[in-house]
């Protein structure tokens, strides 16, 4: 065994700070919005494309960037990643203005879509088998981590610190991994020479981008708005385009065989459900910790442990149990303990404790950390190292998306029942219009205007609000139950062909 194949353990360990940065990043900055709402004078509208910048870029160039380090090098592109979100992060830090910072956060994106792909794409390089599966318990648990861990830590550093700390925050897990890939990761790249397929690139990115342009949208606007309708038919149209040229084309960007094999299609599947309903419940426990419980920025994030426990010890779990049941049985119990979890959660109400909401959402971690992994290693594991990279920014771009259409569908459900529950009458203009943005606003009417009342109100309404969508998410999950036991296949997919050999 070369000295590279023995140091791949560490390889995988660095490249879990570059991973805990980009998760980091998805939720760290939602604590610091009415910071940059009051210092950079943002309206509401700057705030949703601060945020959703992120995700446009990075759901638009996840295809692109693992082709492009199948084909030019996987090391290559990870280094030249990494710079670029650590120059990001400094750039966002020090943004002067709304539009400068919605920019570095778009470059920001550009940065995790290189390296979400491309870091799960060294696993069937370097790994086989069982290490892989383990392999790819540890890439999860890393991926997870950083989301639940960004609001505790961006509340901690606005107590201390300006926002632009959570940013800089993201620079030393940089360097860190930086350093150790540098030094410890050896390059790999497919042997084939395959032209570039531009017309894959333009249109799946411009597809994905439109589609995902129009699902936030439609958060904010509904459906019915036309910009919104336009850019979903349009991004769909450019998909169907880009399915029917890479059925045509002799150097496709994504291999359409690859959905021949259950464990790939499937494990993406069932991994696009697990992110349906992770990304739903961070989009909605954050808000009733905060306008249901009274809890400020950190309390929120000390609050969302339980779910990262729960995480922690599914994933390492899993993987034990591998030893006693088949793959299949063990995303089922995880979409079962999801979906018993979610079903406790929608029994909570404004009277409820705060170690009812800890228990429900531990084992919903739980049941998380149980199927995403071993789904990912399905699909993962169906890969040739040959197509490592594009194949695992397809699983990628299709949980990004899957993230978005999540919240975007979720939190329209949510603000229609929480709206449908208030009863305004009597009450300002401007003070009812800010009481139906959300809950977050109405409680801060509540309390400027001394209304006990209306407070109650808000709350009730917001906890209406969320068992209607918990519902909806213990569906997602009941159906996850079924697709498991009646398409996945027993055991994890083996690669097609044999791992390439790795140059120094």
């Amino acid at each position: 065994m070369t000295r590279s194949l023995k140091s791949k353990w560490w390889v995988l360990f660095s490249l879990t700070f570059g991973l805990l940065a980009v998760g980091l990043d998805m939720t760290i900055l939602n604590v610091a919005l009415p910071t940059l709402a009051t210092d950079l004078q943002a309206p509401t509208s700057r705030l949703q494309w601060i945020l959703d910048s992120y995700n446009l870029v990075l759901a638009a160039m996840l295809l692109p960037a693992g082709m492009l380090g199948d084909r030019f090098g996987r090391k290559t592109f990870l280094m030249l990643a990494l710079l670029l979100f650590g120059g990001a992060s400094a750039g966002c830090a020090y943004a002067a203005s709304t539009g400068m910072l919605i920019f570095m956060r778009s470059l920001l994106g550009l940065g995790a879509a290189f390296l979400i792909p491309l870091s799960v794409s060294v696993l069937p390089v370097l790994f086989e088998g069982p290490e892989r599966t383990k392999a790819m318990m540890v890439w999860a648990s890393a991926n997870m981590l950083g989301i639940p861990l960004g609001p505790i830590l961006g509340g901690w550093l606005l107590n201390h610190y300006n926002w632009g700390a959570v940013f800089l925050i993201n620079l030393p897990l940089i360097v860190i991994a930086l350093i150790a890939v540098g030094l410890l990761m050896p390059e790999s790249r497919s042997e084939l020479r395959l032209k570039l397929d531009v017309a894959g690139v333009a249109s799946s990115s411009i597809g994905l981008a439109a589609v995902t342009f129009g699902v936030i949208r439609a958060g904010e606007h509904g459906l019915g708005d036309a910009l919104t309708l336009t850019t979903l038919l349009a991004g769909l149209i450019i998909l169907i385009f880009f399915v029917l040229w890479e059925r045509r084309t002799e150097h496709p960007l994504i291999d359409l065989s690859l959905f021949h094999s259950r464990g790939f299609t499937w494990g993406t599947i069932l991994a696009t459900c697990v992110s349906f309903a992770l990304f739903g419940l961070l989009f909605v426990m954050p808000q009733y910790f905060q306008a249901v419980n009274g809890a400020d920025a950190l309390g929120t994030g000390l609050r969302l442990l339980p779910m990262i426990g729960g995480m922690l010890v599914g994933a390492k779990n899993s993987d034990l149990l591998l030893k006693k049941l088949n793959s299949r049985t063990i995303v089922a119990l995880g979409f079962t303990v999801m979906a018993a979890a979610l079903l406790l959660g929608t029994a909570t109400d404004t009277g409820s404790t705060y170690g009812y909401a800890a228990l429900w959402i531990t084992l919903a971690g739980l049941g998380l950390g149980f199927a995403l992994p071993i789904s990912m290693d399905l699909a993962i594991g169906a890969l040739s190292a040959e197509r490592s990279g594009v194949g695992s920014a397809l699983v990628m771009a299709l949980r990004q998306v899957g993230g978005a259409v999540g919240v975007a569908l979720l939190g329209s459900a949510l603000n229609s029942a929480y709206r449908s529950g208030l009863r305004l009458d009597g009450l300002p203009v401007e003070a009812a219009s800010a009481v139906r943005q959300s809950a977050s606003a109405g409680a801060a009417v509540a309390g400027r205007l001394n209304l006990p009342d209306l407070l109650g109100m808000v709350r009730s309404a917001f906890v209406q609000g969320m068992q209607h969508m918990l519902w909806i998410c213990a569906g997602i999950a009941a159906a996850g139950i079924l697709l498991a036991l009646v398409f996945l296949p027993r055991q994890t997919a083996e690669p097609a062909a044999e791992p390439q050999k790795l140059s120094s």
